[in-house]
Parts: structure tokens; sequence; C-alpha cells
């Protein structure tokens, strides 16, 4: 999968002999890059985009591999980029010469998408109040053992 990249073309890889076609899937994806990733470049995650026939978003943040993933709304730093036309351009370049730059997180715009997909919110259960018991209390002592 990785070193020929089979996975991008339709029956490159079997799973339990199902050739894997990532065109069939037409599950909404959310695709989210960083600018300045050295580990996954943005123009190469921007590719996958068209590898689905499902409803499709790509937010591209700023900073790298990390700080852009993990800036928190509450910080306001960096900014990410949207691009509001839906459709799918020829590389990541032409993507972001179209696209809005936003400051702050991409997280809230994340969740926004989400949110039009999901459910209900439901109420954070109570540990111990179900069929079963409380082993012991957090973080459990599996935490605690050092190898």
């Amino acid at each position: 999968m990785y070193q020929k990249n089979l996975l991008i073309e339709p029956g490159g890889i079997e799973i339990l002999d199902t050739p894997i076609d990532l065109g069939l899937i037409k599950t909404p994806a959310f695709f989210q890059a960083t600018r300045e990733d050295h580990i996954a470049p943005y123009k190469s995650v921007y590719k996958a985009v068209s590898l689905f026939a499902g409803e499709k978003r790509f937010a591209l943040a700023g900073s790298g591999h990390i700080a852009g993933i993990v800036n928190p709304p509450a910080k306001q730093k960096y900014q990410y980029w949207t691009n509001a036309k839906r459709k799918t351009y020829a590389d990541g370049d032409a993507w972001l010469a179209d696209a809005t730059e936003h400051p702050g997180s991409w997280w809230p715009y994340w969740h926004e998408w989400n949110a039009k997909k999901s459910g209900a919110k439901v109420a954070a259960r109570q540990p111990g109040d179900g069929a079963l018991k409380i082993i012991e209390a957090a973080p459990g002592s599996y935490v605690k053992v050092k190898s």
C-alpha cells in the first residue's frame, strides 16, 4: 500500500478476496491537511479528495504537522483555508488559489460540518450505572505499569 500506492487504484488491493475501490465509497469525507506539513504534504492529501464518490470537504490549516492539527480554537492562533465552490480542482495549488483564508483554528469549521451529519447529542453515561461495575478508579492501574 505504501511503496506502490495501490490503494488509489480500483482493485489494486484486496482484503479477504474483496477488491478495494475507494471510488465506491459514498460516505461523506472531511479531509484536513496543514500547509507546512513535511510528513503529509497538503498537495498529496488534496489528491485523495478525488478518490471518493461521496460528499467531500477539504480544509487546509496553517502551520505544520502537529501544531496545525492540534491548534485549539481558544488560542486564536494560525489560520485555515476553505473553498466554498465544492468542486474538485486539478491539484492543491489550484484549490488554494481559489480558497478563502480564515483566522484561527479549523476545528469549529469541522465541528459545524460534522454536526450536520450527526444525530442528537446524548448525555454522557455515568460509570457504574449500567450492567457493568466499576473495576477501579481512573486512571486505572494499567497506566502505572512499567515495561
